[in-house]
């Protein structure tokens, strides 16, 4: 069997297909994409009511996703590693509601009843690395659907369990559970022969995972999180659910796992290392020296210029510039903007950094939205900071969207356009009609918000006090504002690093 036929077909009519998406409209190109990733209930509709034809003399059995107008399944005789016979692979391009597109490779061998199954992005690596957390409160939360890429890293941290990155799947949380039980029981029988001791605490404990697994009473809640440094992995979102149980942050990655998920070589995390250390003792030589790029004298005036500086672009590691300037925010404190652009790549990044010692407090700040003028306030908000406005059933998690300045305005409009491009848009046609009444009332009330024609209450909440809304009354205070300080929790301190400083 020729097994380089399928990719040399698809290098044949890709200049073909090329030419002919650089003619589409951006609508086209959106329909013909949609042809491809249908969602995942569709699709696997779709297969049970085709007629397959036979395999061809390639090996290859055509189901239509070869041609440009075809369906997403393609089958692919293919060696199986566990008898040595001939087998079968499926392939299966969806998309997941919510999430993006993946691609479901499936494989089957009918001599020895091998099976195989395992889930790939079908998108990038995405800019920054992806964590998830879910709290799992009753049995019915087990059933979360998850995507859990080959990058990814899984942890129950109340039943002190991680799974290390492995094969890509597309199950729930029970099925992870329950497949490394099974993982655990299929070793017993010999274990127990071998080691009596520990045969008996490896039951212990999955009589435990199992209990948990039927919610016995005092086994939850359980804290489960996901960790995908690739951004390629996700759990299950549920609209309006209470906001303590999902949450979504994105992180830069570390030099060590851009080597795990295959972006740079060890050899060259080698030269990136030597390259810091260079840069450090030219440092220690000479003291003087800022790095910054400026044709003012040596003392530089940071306040009133835009400082460049080289750097290292995250995603291509091509050299690029960062800009950053120094703005003094009225009745608040300096803050640091910074901008990389990537010319290589087009990677993009803006950051809102505040400036000076971290607080001994945390600071919660709480608007009344009375009035249209108050949508033109500016606002604060850092990557610490979570916000809320109850009226428009909104919250944001620490994390979500980033570092932004920019007016109460800006900011509704950009969860708006996010929102609705990246969930709606593309999910609406695998909704429920109850669902998709939800997300359109959401919609109308967010942007009845945004034209000034609804009252509503900003409520943001800041572990480093590092967020800000405008004063419109300074230097007297705003009485439709109001500020309250408060301790950091224990969490909220090991979550930014505190608790090893004061060590």
């Amino acid at each position: 069997m020729k097994r380089t036929s399928f990719s040399e077909n698809q290098d044949l009519k890709r200049p073909k297909l090329e030419e002919e998406d650089s003619m589409m409209t951006d609508q086209e190109q959106t329909e013909k994409k949609e042809q491809f990733f249908a969602p995942v209930g569709e699709a696997a509709q779709d297969i049970d009511n085709e007629n397959s034809n036979d395999f061809n003399d390639e090996g290859i059995r055509q189901t239509g996703a070869a041609d440009a107008e075809g369906h997403p399944v393609q089958e692919i005789k293919s060696l199986c590693m566990n008898c040595h016979d001939e087998g079968v692979t499926r392939l299966l391009l969806t998309s997941i509601p919510y999430f993006r597109e993946v691609i479901i490779v499936s494989f089957e061998c009918e001599h020895c009843g091998f099976k195989n199954s395992e889930i790939q992005p079908a998108s990038n690596i995405q800019e920054k690395g992806s964590k998830y957390i879910l709290k799992i409160e009753s049995k019915e939360d087990f059933n979360r659907q998850i995507v859990k890429s080959e990058t990814a890293s899984s942890k129950f941290v109340e039943l002190d369990i991680e799974i290390p990155p492995k094969r890509g799947q597309l199950t729930n949380i029970e099925g992870l559970l329950s497949e490394m039980i099974d993982d655990l029981k299929s070793d017993q029988p010999e274990r127990k022969k071998i080691d009596e001791a520990t045969y008996e605490k490896i039951e212990q404990f999955i009589n435990k995972v199992q209990s948990t697994l039927n919610a016995e009473e005092g086994t939850l809640p359980l804290t489960f999180e996901l960790d995908d440094p690739a951004g390629n992995s996700w759990i299950e979102f549920i609209p309006n659910e209470a906001s303590h149980k999902w949450s979504h942050v994105e992180y830069i990655r570390s030099d060590e796992q851009n080597v795990q998920i295959g972006l740079i070589t060890p050899d060259q995390l080698q030269e990136i290392r030597l390259k810091k250390a260079e840069e450090l003792a030219e440092k220690d030589r000479n003291p003087t020296s800022t790095g910054f790029i400026s044709d003012q004298t040596d003392i530089e005036n940071f306040e009133n210029e835009v400082q460049t500086f080289s750097a290292t672009c995250p995603t291509c590691y091509a050299p690029c510039e960062t800009h950053m300037k120094v703005v003094n925010i009225p009745h608040f404190k300096d803050v640091i903007i910074m901008s990389t652009v990537c010319d290589k790549c087009g990677y993009k990044s803006n950051e809102v950094k505040t400036g000076g010692a971290i607080p001994e407090k945390g600071r919660r700040i709480i608007l009344k939205v009375d009035d249209p003028e108050d949508l033109a306030r500016d606002i604060l908000k850092s990557e610490t900071c979570g916000l809320s406005i109850p009226e428009l059933n909104l919250e944001l998690n620490p994390g979500t969207l980033g570092g932004r300045f920019t007016t109460i305005e800006g900011l509704l409009t950009q969860v708006y356009e996010e929102l609705h491009s990246r969930v709606f848009t593309q999910t609406s046609d695998s909704m429920d009609e109850e669902s998709k009444t939800r997300w359109s009332g959401f919609f109308e009330n967010l942007q009845s918000a945004i034209d000034g024609k609804k009252k509503f209450t900003v409520k943001m909440e800041d572990p480093l006090a590092g967020s800000y809304i405008q004063n419109v009354y300074a230097p007297d205070d705003d009485p439709n504002m109001t500020f309250e300080d408060f301790e950091r929790t224990f969490q909220q301190n090991e979550d930014l690093g505190l608790n090893d400083m004061d060590a």
